[in-house]
């Protein structure tokens, strides 16, 4: 029995060695755009692609790559600190029908487009899926109009994580038809000479998206758009009366931009915990875009645990409420409001009676590191994007 035992372990220990070295034996390494095309064209399930530091022309697409939720594909930068560079041309990457892919470590500039493009190939019904977006790098898209940092059409479970978008015409990430997707601990950076109509939107029928842990500096005209503006044929899925629902927006941190957070069209959604600097007109708005028969107003929204430090100079009204709307079905819950020019004034008029509120109190804000802040007075310890519960999550 002994025996028997031994020699179970060691097949085990050789097969687990032979895995490994299979493993190996798929990871490709690429340093030049041919070798990068090679690679895509044979890249199956566990497949990893490598790319060497360097830059590499833009233009890259690729349809129907499947990995598999055991054997994902990965298309990484070989050295994190000096990924490889997708330069100039329309679009970046553009990405078709594909299932467990993992992007990482890669960076792109100058598209007049978009720099990253990811959908479904136009088949409404086959969403491209489980992918994985990790420390990609994207800037300088446009610079006007509406032209995309990514751009995802019909994707579902998906992550965006630490990455970095900078300077863009449209939208930072435009999600058409997403579902159950994650933002997380994402910086956006508005630039000078881009138009930047908004950061991460959710429209086209989206649900289920969180957006967490994210900077946003200066991050669009609203930077982030719960909502927004579709045309019906684009839907996802077909026949949706919202822009979007089930939506999350915490413990985030805006600095400056004209509106940090637009409600437009939403049929639910929850901004909790986030930290919002000095807007520069307004705090949030709540509209209504899309007007089509039975298409729901906007409803539902919940804002609650926020720190808000505005000026009365910039921010006549705090919350803009557009026509066609249901605001009065909004609730505001324990929010933080602090006007700096006039703490007096510090509490806004909302649309619907604030349960727990804490109005002209200064939270006494401390920048950390590039606009992070964090309040010093222990009266707003328990508000904004330090307060939430999930801060120390990895």
């Amino acid at each position: 029995m002994r025996a028997s035992r031994i020699g179970w372990i060691m097949f085990v220990v050789m097969f687990l060695g032979l895995s490994a070295v299979l493993s190996a034996a798929e990871a490709i390494e690429v340093r030049d755009d041919a070798g990068l095309r090679a690679a895509l064209r044979e890249a199956g399930p566990g497949a990893v692609i490598r790319l060497a530091p360097g830059r590499y022309q833009s233009g890259v697409f690729v349809a129907n790559l499947q990995g598999t939720a055991q054997r994902p594909i990965v298309i990484e930068g070989a050295d994190p600190e000096r990924p490889p560079l997708f330069e100039g041309g329309t679009t970046a990457w553009q990405l078709s029908d594909c299932a467990h892919l993992v992007l990482r470590n890669l960076a792109t500039r100058g598209q007049r487009a978009n720099g990253i493009n990811i959908d479904d190939g136009g088949s409404f019904d086959t969403p491209s899926h489980h992918l994985l977006l990790e420390k990609i790098h994207v800037a300088d898209v446009g610079p006007a109009g509406n032209f995309d940092g990514i751009k995802l059409s019909g994707v579902v479970d998906f992550t965006l994580r630490d990455c970095t978008i900078e300077g863009w015409g449209g939208q930072a990430v435009d999600m058409v038809g997403c579902h159950r997707g994650v933002i997380d601990g994402c910086t956006f950076r508005g630039k000078a000479g881009f138009s930047q109509d908004a950061g991460p939107q959710t429209k086209g029928g989206s649900s289920q998206i969180a957006i967490r842990r994210c900077l946003f500096l200066d991050g669009g005209s609203r930077a982030v758009n719960i909502g927004g503006s579709t045309g019906l044929t684009y839907f996802r899925p077909r026949g949706a009366l919202y822009e979007a629902r089930d939506i999350t927006v915490e413990g985030c941190i805006f600095v400056g931009s004209q509106a940090p957070l637009a409600f437009v069209g939403v049929d639910g959604a929850v901004v909790r915990y986030n930290t919002i600097y000095r807007p520069d007109k307004w705090v949030l708005r709540i509209l209504q875009e899309t007007t089509e028969p039975g298409f729901a107003p906007c409803r539902h929204g919940c804002f609650e645990r926020n720190l808000v430090v505005f000026r009365r100079a910039d921010v006549a009204i705090p919350v803009n409420i557009g026509p066609h709307t249901a605001a009065e079905t909004f609730v505001f819950v324990d929010n933080l409001w602090y006007c700096e020019d006039r703490p007096q004034s510090s509490r806004p008029a909302l649309p619907a009676a604030e349960t727990g509120g804490v109005y002209g109190v200064d939270p006494q804000l401390m920048t950390l590191d590039e606009g992070r802040l964090r309040p010093r007075s222990p009266q707003a310890a328990s508000f904004g994007a330090a307060a939430w519960p999930g801060a120390g999550r990895p």
